[in-house]
Formats: C-alpha cells, structure tokens, sequence
C-alpha cells in the first residue's frame, strides 16, 4: 500500500478550533460549512466536538472516502467563504490523517 498521494483509501481530517468570538455565531458557521461539505461527493460522515472543560476549544473530526474526494471539495469554488467565515471567529490548527489502528465495539 502506498503512503502518500491521493490513493483511494479513507483519510480522516481533523481541526481543532480555538474560538475567540461568541460560541454561537461559530457553531452557525459551522454548521453552514458542514452544509455546504454535505453535499461534496466522498464526505462519509463528521463530528464536532466541544471540550468539555475548556469551551472555547473544539475539533471537529471528517471521515472521507479519499484524498481527492476532500481535495476536491476544500478545492471548490464555494469553499472559500466558509473557511473565511470560520476563521472569522476562531484559529484552526488543520491536519489530513490515514487510519492505521480501529477498534468498533459490535453488539
């Protein structure tokens, strides 16, 4: 299996938020970029996060079904606005992973 490049494996973003403006209005924000994601072929699902004792910080976690996919999308020319919107009321600390260990409790 190759390392690197855009193969066909899932990859996983994560970015971590430090929100500096009224809670709120971020979660709004996100959840028009999470809209406009949505809809973006190869995003398998998301979740956001809140820290639970520091409420300023968030993550929020983007499973896709590959590199090109999330390419593609933060390459869209509507994407653009979301991000500035974000950045808007926070700092980001951005980052693209593969999976190299998971565990799914079955039932």
């Amino acid at each position: 299996m190759s390392e690197s490049g855009s193969g066909d494996r899932t990859v996983v973003f994560v970015n971590r938020f430090t929100v500096h403006g009224p809670k709120e209005l971020f979660e709004n924000a996100f959840s028009e970029s999470a809209a406009f994601l949505r809809e973006r072929p190869g995003l398998i699902q998301y979740t956001l996060l809140r820290h639970a004792e520091r409420p300023d910080s968030y993550i929020n976690i983007a499973r896709w079904s590959d590199e090109a996919s999330f390419r593609s999308a933060i390459g869209h020319p509507g994407f653009p606005a979301h991000a500035r919107a974000l950045r808007e009321l926070c700092t980001t600390e951005p980052g693209l992973y593969t999976e190299r260990e998971v565990f799914r409790q079955t039932e």
